[in-house]
């Protein structure tokens, strides 16, 4: 039972990362579709991330009512049927409400997701939650992969994401089966919010600091690379940043285990750290690759541990803590971009750069905030 608990919990961040991976990689063609400027396409855009921060804290309350299993089945569902409205848009107002719908729906299922896979770690009394998000890593590849696929055969955005929705829709149904359903029956209120929320404030900034250097390469990296070498290089600085995430979520549990909360989100942080020094002080593009590779790696299992951490610090009501924390992250990941290109424009990208660098040091300070206990290991017996 609780093995299929947790192949069903993976599979469900795989399918996370197919929807939103084969989304983003249409933008471009929904951007010519409707004769968008590069300004007026970025604002539309901040539609996904109003519906995902307002959804994430209502998130909490129905999983309380309903449960995580229950809301999981139903916003999978329901990503599933909104990854295929900005296909449909045809002017900018309509594209701005289905980018809110969509990212409502996403902000909903990846809070219901995490609060069930902190329940099936605890379960296993020991850590499992960072494979769940190499799932997710390795669903925005294969998303990705099918998003170009698309687009060089030239299908319209709209035929593409029906498609991807309805069979990730039909494939989600026998997926969501084997929840664990009583690990996330709804806990008395005890707590008042501030109870609740102060455990999770310096579990916030962290998120905050991680998922702002994440965001920050997914925009900038290539740019950065550009500026060193040819337009066909560019590219590859945010694919082996990327790959190097994948990878090292793998082994995220292994060294989440073996080393506890507070050591792997303080290594990990100043790998990254590190990492990202390196790539912005050598000169050449090998070094910068070494660098990017490096700070995928220390980035990669930090955001699942908060959220692990956050759902059981959370004063018997994970849902509240795991969506306090993500979207504090997710503010991190919409806002760094944004603040990397005023600092690039007062002085250069690569002194912009060094504040990705500078934070994920600060990190690496803050990471006794992700203790759980004072062995900080999960008790109790091990599950294979």
């Amino acid at each position: 039972m609780l093995r299929r608990a947790r192949i069903s919990v993976s599979l469900v961040f795989l399918i996370h990362g197919i929807l939103v991976s084969n989304w983003l990689s249409r933008i471009p063609a929904v951007q010519a579709k409707l004769h968008l400027s590069v300004g007026i396409l970025g604002a539309t855009l901040l539609a996904t991330a109003a519906g995902a921060l307002i959804a994430m804290p209502l998130t909490s309350k129905l999983v309380g009512r309903f449960g995580s299993a229950r809301v999981t089945r139903v916003s999978t569902l329901l990503l599933c049927i909104c990854v295929v409205l900005p296909g449909l848009a045809w002017n900018t107002p309509v594209l701005a409400a289905a980018l809110f719908a969509y990212g409502a729906a996403a902000g909903l299922m990846d809070v219901a997701m995490n609060t069930e896979g902190v329940a099936v770690e605890a379960a296993y009394s020991r850590p499992v939650m960072v494979g769940f998000h190499a799932l997710f890593s390795f669903g925005g590849m294969i998303g990705s992969l099918m998003g170009s696929l698309a687009a060089g055969y030239a299908i319209e955005p709209q035929w593409h994401l029906a498609a991807v929705g309805g069979a990730l829709a039909a494939a989600s149904i026998p997926v969501c089966r084997h929840m664990l359903v009583n690990a996330s029956e709804p806990l008395p209120d005890t707590s008042s919010t501030r109870e609740l929320l102060r455990p999770l404030i310096g579990l916030g900034l962290v998120a905050f600091c991680i998922l702002l250097g994440e965001g920050a390469m997914a925009d900038w990296s290539a740019v950065y690379l550009g500026q060193l070498s040819s337009p066909g290089v560019a590219p590859l600085g945010y694919a082996v940043f990327s790959l190097s995430m994948a990878l090292g979520r793998l082994r995220g549990d292994w060294f989440h285990e073996r080393l506890g909360s507070v050591a792997t989100v303080r290594w990990g942080s100043a790998v990254a750290a590190a990492g990202l020094g390196i790539a912005l002080l050598a000169d050449g593009v090998p070094a910068t690759l070494a660098g990017f590779a490096c700070a995928g790696w220390g980035f990669s299992a930090i955001f699942p541990i908060l959220c692990s951490v956050a759902g059981k610090k959370a004063a018997g009501k994970p849902q509240a803590g795991i969506a306090a924390v993500s979207a504090t992250g997710y503010l991190g990941f919409l806002v760094g971009p944004p603040m990397i290109g005023f600092l690039a424009q007062a002085s250069s990208l690569r002194m912009a750069l060094l504040l990705v660098a500078a934070l994920s040091g600060l990190a690496s300070v803050m990471a006794r905030v992700a203790r759980i206990n004072s062995r900080d290991v999960l008790p109790g017996p091990r599950v294979p």
